[in-house]
This record gives C-alpha cells, sequence and structure tokens, in this order.
C-alpha cells in the first residue's frame, strides 16, 4: 500500500493532505515555485520549480517516477497530465478532471451546456470591447473574473459601465498562468452559500459530506461553518448536481462543489475544485469521523469509505496578515486565542512570508449538536482576531 506520492502546490491544503499520507505510511513529494511552502515541512522530499513549465514538470515526473500525481493548485501546465496518466501514473481524480476544473470556462460550459446543471448566465471576453459588450448583455451589476485564478484574485463586482476598466485590468492581473480570457456573469441574489464536500470513490458509492456554509470578501474564504441551514429540497438538488459533474469528470477523490442558494430561484451551481477545499478546513474541528483530507487520501488510495457521519458542529475564521510582505513572519496573541474554550485551537500554516491580506493560519472550533451556530462562529472569529501576523 505504500505509494509515492507527486503533490503539485504546496499550500496549507497540501500539508493537512501530506500529513494524512504519512499517518499511512505513504510517500510524498512536495512540489511548489517556492522554497520552504508548507507541505514541503512535513514531506519526504521537496522540488522547486514552475508548474507552468510543462518540460520542467515532466523532468520531476521522469526524476521520481511517482505513482500518483495529486494537483493542489490551479497553476499547472495541466495538458501535460494527459501525458503522465498515459503513461500509467494516475492523476488525481483524473487528468480530465484537473484540466476542466482549473479553467473556469471548461468546467462552466460542462455543468451548463453538456449537463444542463442551473448557472448563473455568462458571456467570455478576450478584449476590453468584448467584455463591454457581454456587461451589457447580462447587465449591472454584474461578476467578472479570470479563467484561471485562485483565492478570489481578479475577480470583480461590476456596478457600471464606468467600472469596466479596472475589471478588465484586474482581471487580467489577477489570471493564473497564461490564459487571458475572462468570464462575465450574472450577479445571482442568493440568500446563502454552500460547499458540498463529495467524495467519489473507485470501488464504492459517492459520499456527501454534511454542507459547509461560508463567507467571502473579494472573492477569498474568510470563515466556514457546518452545517448551516438548509433545506431538505435544497440538499437534495445540490447532491444530484455535485453527483452529476463528478460523475461526468471522472476519478476518485474529493471535490469542493459550491453553490448559490435561492429561497425562490432554488439552486445554482456555481464552481468546482478537484481537491480538498479552503472552506472545509471546518472538517479539521472533527465535525466528521474523517476530515477532508483524510477522506482525500483514502480515495486516492482505494481504500474504503463506508460512511460520512456527522459529529458535531464546526466553524473556522481565518488568520489574515495584514501588513506589507515580510519574510519569517512571527505571530502573537495564540495564548489569548486559546484561553477562553477548550473547544479552539489554531492552525500556524508556516508560509515563509507574508503579505497583506495573505492567509497564514485558521482557528477552528466546535460545539455538540444543538448548540447556538451564531455563537459558535462569533467565539471562533474572535480568536482568530487575536492572533496577529507579526512582520519585522
Amino acid at each position: 500500500m505504500n505509494k509515492k506520492i507527486l503533490l503539485l502546490g504546496s499550500g496549507e491544503l497540501g500539508k493537512e493532505f501530506v500529513i494524512a499520507a504519512q499517518r499511512l505510511g505513504q510517500t510524498v513529494v512536495a512540489c511548489d515555485k517556492y522554497a520552504g511552502a508548507p507541505a514541503m515541512q512535513v514531506a519526504d522530499a521537496c522540488e522547486v520549480f514552475d508548474m507552468l513549465d510543462g518540460d520542467a514538470l515532466a523532468a520531476v515526473v521522469a526524476k521520481h517516477r511517482p505513482d500518483l500525481i495529486v494537483p493542489e493548485i490551479e497553476a499547472i501546465r495541466t495538458e501535460r497530465l494527459y501525458d503522465f496518466e498515459r503513461e500509467g501514473i494516475r492523476v488525481v481524480p483524473s487528468a480530465r478532471a484537473v484540466n476542466y476544473t482549473m479553467n473556469r470556462k471548461a468546467i462552466r460550459d460542462l455543468a451548463a451546456k453538456e449537463l444542463g446543471l442551473k448557472t448563473a448566465a455568462y458571456f467570455y471576453a478576450k478584449s476590453f470591447d468584448e467584455l463591454r459588450e457581454a456587461a451589457a448583455k447580462i447587465g449591472y451589476p454584474c461578476v467578472v473574473k479570470p479563467l484561471m485564478s485562485s483565492s478570489g484574485k481578479g475577480q470583480s463586482v461590476v456596478r457600471s459601465e464606468a467600472d469596466l476598466e479596472h475589471a478588465w485590468q484586474y482581471g487580467c492581473e489577477g489570471s493564473r498562468g497564461d490564459i487571458k480570457e475572462l468570464i462575465v456573469e450574472e450577479f445571482i441574489r442568493f440568500d446563502s452559500e454552500i460547499t458540498l464536500l463529495t467524495v467519489t470513490q473507485q470501488n464504492g458509492p459517492t459520499l456527501f459530506c454534511p454542507p459547509i456554509g461560508h463567507v467571502q470578501q473579494s472573492g477569498d474564504y474568510r470563515e466556514s461553518f457546518q452545517m448551516p441551514a438548509i433545506s431538505d429540497e435544497h440538499l437534495r438538488e445540490a447532491q444530484r448536481m455535485a453527483a452529476a459533474v463528478t460523475e461526468a469528470l471522472t476519478g476518485a477523490g474529493i471535490w469542493g462543489v459550491e453553490f448559490f442558494l435561492s429561497h425562490e430561484k432554488g439552486v445554482y451551481f456555481s464552481e468546482l475544485s478537484p481537491r480538498p477545499h479552503d472552506t472545509g478546513m471546518v472538517t479539521l474541528a472533527g465535525t466528521q469521523n474523517l476530515n477532508e483530507f483524510e477522506l482525500h487520501l483514502r480515495a486516492v488510495l482505494g481504500l474504503p469509505i463506508p460512511a460520512v457521519t456527522f459529529e458535531r458542529m464546526g466553524a473556522s475564521a481565518v488568520i489574515l496578515a495584514d501588513e506589507a510582505s515580510a519574510e519569517a513572519p512571527a505571530y502573537e496573541g495564540i495564548e489569548a486565542a486559546l484561553a477562553d474554550n477548550p473547544c479552539t485551537d489554531i492552525r500556524i500554516f508556516g508560509k515563509p512570508s507574508a503579505r497583506k491580506n495573505r492567509r497564514m493560519g485558521v482557528v477552528v472550533g466546535y460545539a455538540p449538536h444543538g448548540s447556538n451556530l451564531d455563537e459558535l462562529r462569533d467565539r471562533v472569529k474572535a480568536a482568530a482576531a487575536r492572533v496577529k501576523v507579526i512582520c519585522k
């Protein structure tokens, strides 16, 4: 059962995945474009290179000859994954899934046009003129995003034609990789948004974790909580959509499937990630029998997952750097954050540098079933606010 795993992307999600893999005796080579990335600190070996360089990626694969390739970020020369798959290396969940989901154009067209899932109306724009035309068709407000980005980079809400020039520049600057094309979406007036962690297995049924509510700012996750108030009807529809799109993409692993929920208009498919999801860090609070990283690993290795059980309510809140860029950041306030409640914990990611609004850690907390969710969220957010990133 010992597999060599090549992890492409070594951030905080990758770090937790490596920890789960080490606990089951796996060998992990962590890769990223900078040295000292969080997952590298716990992996068996590491490689530093630009994963958008297809030749460099192929050289690392040839050097380590992994059994599995597990992508953790978007900025990868994903078309090369098909070559590795043909060589007998398993890509997680699959080369098809990674290629489709790393590009909003591919996954949105699959969901809306091929599978008929309800999504926001959308158009694409390769130039400023096309952006202006698309926004006029959609109407204001609308949402503009790069086709390939992460953590909300390049995403903006356009409220009038006067905002378009900034949206174009910001979208292009926030694009990862070499794709300079934007998607223009209808602004959905939703009541809430959720992540539905979906587990596909090699030899077992598709499983769903209890839904995770989340709050974003500038397109990036700030807090999440499990489980939010959601009707049975909306939950069944979200599960149906998640099962349809993951089956179409193929492969085994955990998927973060995002939805908008509207009391009047129902459930809208939003986005999908073929890997552990940042909002799923709430599962580190022990909300489930297995956290999202353990679920991903079991699915990747083909180990049985009989069921996902909901053990207790949980919440998470991020710790952000609020100063300019700095190397070797320090932290203060951890003692105060942990002093008030024994059901609170902290993860410092160990990133070697900080910059304003960079996610540097997370606070997670839990409470028994039937507790007040708002009180739990407030408690966790208060603890996170006490931790300060010190840039010297």
